[in-house]
């Protein structure tokens, strides 16, 4: 693996004040990702995840 850190913000702006910010610079770009989800998901994680690979393995 590369010797790049990834480092997790909570003090940034984000849209609710309990979601962190996950920070990875690369280079001399610094990219913030925020990640959201949603109340009223009736997919669990792991189905999601399942649809994902089998559409995958569709296209191949």
């Amino acid at each position: 693996m590369s010797n790049e850190k990834i480092t997790v913000d909570i003090t940034t702006t984000a849209p609710a004040k309990d979601t962190p910010a996950l920070v990875k610079k690369i280079s001399l770009t610094v990219y913030i990702v925020r990640v959201h989800f949603s109340k009223t998901i009736k997919e669990t994680m792991n189905d999601k995840i399942k649809r994902m690979l089998k559409n995958e393995i569709r296209q191949i």
